[in-house]
């Protein structure tokens, strides 16, 4: 697994993905500056009318809280993001792991988006808790990295996985493997975690769970025996012979 994250950390900055790379940052950028904007106009609202030494202390308490509470808004937006870029970026990695003809295919825009915008309502509630136990020391960090660790295990892999199969089989994939995903979900924790790096989260959570999907998914459950490639050549098949359709990939 560390060989997989290690071999997409280098690929973030790979030529193919660059281009992906300013438009990730860009959009994940605005969906920050305009979540900040509003908790800025929320604090400015609360103070109106009141005394002035109240509205400078509301000022400075919201720059605190604003520059905190952006650092616990960014697994929620990296969520969101992932399903703009999700199949530019899968399509990019499957195209180094995969033979030719198995990679995956494009899941529905709608349902892409819809469960990031799902996971991604999901994450803001656990991370807003996450954030009201921050000043508890001892359990404020480890809430924050264990938390998203279940969230980026669950959900990345999620996106990577629908490339390749149905919902159903995903759901029942993730049950089978929980804790591998859960430990692969922790390094994106821990890479969500670290400052700059943080914004780099869609490219690098997409993919790692890319790889980790290719290890985890059973040999004969692949893109090729749902979606064959276009216009197969076939090899002939001796008098009375069948193909067989249960040949594990190489």
């Amino acid at each position: 697994m560390f060989d997989d994250a290690l071999a997409s950390f280098r690929e973030i900055f790979s030529k193919p993905f660059r281009a992906v790379l300013f438009k990730s940052l860009a959009l994940t950028l605005a969906l920050l500056a305009a979540l900040g904007l509003a908790l800025e106009r929320v604090a400015i609202l609360v103070s109106a009318g009141g005394p002035a030494w109240l509205q400078t202390l509301i000022g400075v308490a919201a720059a605190l809280g604003l520059f905190v509470g952006l650092i616990f808004l960014i697994p929620a937006v990296s969520i969101l993001v992932a399903g703009f870029f999700l199949d530019e970026l899968a399509d990019h990695v499957e195209a180094d792991i995969y033979p030719p003809g198995l990679r995956g295919r494009p899941a529905p825009v709608m349902t892409s988006l819809g469960l990031a915008a799902k996971f991604a309502a999901v994450a803001l509630a656990v991370n807003f808790v996450a954030f009201c136990v921050w000043l508890l020391p001892g359990v404020n960090a480890l809430a924050f990295v264990v938390a998203n660790a279940y969230l980026f295990g669950r959900e990345y892999f999620q996106l990577a996985a629908l490339r390749f199969r149905p919902l159903d089989e995903v759901q029942a994939l993730r049950s089978r493997h929980g804790l591998t995903l859960f430990a692969a979900g922790l390094i994106i924790a821990l890479f969500v975690a670290t400052p700059v790096l943080n914004l780099l989260t869609p490219l690098f959570g997409i993919a790692l769970m890319a790889r980790l999907h290719k290890r985890l998914a059973p040999p004969l459950v692949r893109q090729a025996d749902a979606f064959p490639p276009p216009s197969p050549t076939l090899s002939p098949q001796p008098a009375g012979g069948s193909l067989d359709h249960n040949r594990n990939f190489p």
